[in-house]
């Protein structure tokens, strides 16, 4: 779990440097609000695409040879963002970022589902999230430092560069645990079998793809998503251009979020836990947790409104804190609808809806933020918590393993 985590750590310093440094890299190509969703756009499409792709990869190859291969495509993408003289060679490598990130998560969910029975899948998995929200934490004050002092060229090297480090570790450990165990792909000889492991013939993949709760969670996914995307790759332009921080300043003060969102993935992983463990069984513990996390992330949409840069800031953490407590139980509750030898496949395939969410609000967002400024996008993500709350209250029912 240890590489698992560095590694959520840096996929999420190299996806989210470019929010924190919009606005050196929009005047230096001359890009608009418009052309920098483009840029958004061209990393979430191919992020779908691979994160369905890297949902099979996972299944054939194993969590270990996946997360080498997905490592050493996002890592090279993100040193040749410093490259960039445009918006077409900017897509370009975000495009390719897209590619080697997409294909991470599947392997990550998959692993945790393995190694750890049901009622301790929500805190592996909860470990996974808070490590993004490790690297989202990092990303202000790294590369604004690195910007400030080196160019945002050299900023996107060196955090591109950090994810080649994580290389030969990985490899190390991966030849180790194969020379111990005589498995190409370990996993499965450690894994921790559940009731769903020992009977094969569970229900096919087509019936999952139209069980009720899984499109629930599925729809639930692409609402919460597309407002988490928002606040990843626009917060910082929000608080430069409408809250009047310079890049020092960001990367003084929009780490605090990040860490109500590190701290937000283990709260709900342990609140749900405990909540199980107290007798509330899986479907009421888990799901309450959800809606509430829901309903909290909503006020966010409050951000716009507020008077003051601390309220702004504080308003922002709350929203992330109960988002990722969101996640913690909605990733996990979707390996709990999806038959044991389908959970990567189905959980890439609601992390695809998720990204074409973010494709969707992207497209929005941008033309928005040109013609009218950030009011209607902040009202937008309340909107999409909201409805993400009533999927999950009329639509989802969780099985217990």
């Amino acid at each position: 779990m240890a590489l698992l985590f560095l590694g959520s750590v840096v996929n999420y310093l190299d996806r989210a440097v470019l929010g924190v440094l919009m606005p050196s890299i929009r005047h230096d190509l001359g890009l608009t609000n418009t052309g920098y969703a483009m840029a958004v756009n061209a990393f979430l499409v191919t992020y779908t695409l691979s994160y369905i792709a890297g949902g099979r990869v996972a299944d054939l190859l194993g969590c270990r040879r996946t997360f080498s291969l997905t490592l050493l495509v996002w890592s090279a993408a993100a040193t040749l963002h410093a490259a960039a003289r445009g918006i077409w060679s900017l897509a370009a490598c975000r495009a390719l970022l897209g590619i080697g990130e997409g294909g991470y998560y599947p392997a990550a969910i998959r692993g945790a589902a393995e190694w750890f029975p049901p009622a301790q899948r929500a805190k592996a998995i909860g470990l996974v999230l808070s490590a993004l929200s490790v690297g989202s934490l990092l990303t202000p004050p790294v590369s604004a430092w690195l910007a400030l002092a080196y160019g945002w060229r050299i900023a996107f090297l060196a955090t591109g560069a950090f994810g080649l480090l994580l290389i030969p570790p990985w490899l190390a450990l991966h030849n180790r645990i194969r020379r111990e165990l005589g498995s190409a792909d370990p996993a499965p000889a450690i894994a921790v079998p559940t009731s769903g492991d020992q009977d094969s013939g569970g229900p096919a993949l087509q019936t999952a793809l139209r069980s009720r709760s899984y499109v629930c969670l599925l729809l639930a996914r692409a609402c919460s998503d597309s407002a988490w995307y928002f606040y990843l790759f626009w917060m910082p332009g929000y608080f430069q251009d409408v809250r009047g921080l310079g890049l020092a300043a960001i990367g003084q003060w929009l780490w605090i979020p990040f860490l109500a969102a590190g701290l937000g993935a283990l709260f709900g992983a342990w609140l749900s836990s405990e909540l199980i463990a107290r007798g509330w069984g899986l479907d009421r513990g888990r799901r309450s947790v959800l809606v509430a996390s829901a309903a909290v992330s909503a006020a966010g949409a409050a951000t716009c409104v507020v008077p003051g840069f601390a309220a702004a800031l504080g308003l922002v953490s709350v929203a992330l804190f109960a988002h990722t407590s969101w996640s913690s139980n909605l990733h996990t509750a979707i390996t709990e609808v999806a038959p044991p030898r389908h959970v990567a496949v189905l959980y890439g395939i609601t992390g695809a809806a998720g990204t074409l969410g973010g494709v969707a609000m992207q497209s929005v967002v941008g033309p928005l933020v040109d013609r009218f400024g950030y009011d209607l996008p902040f009202l937008l993500t309340g909107g999409l918590y909201l409805t993400a709350a009533g999927l999950i209250i009329r639509g989802v029912r969780l099985r217990q393993d």
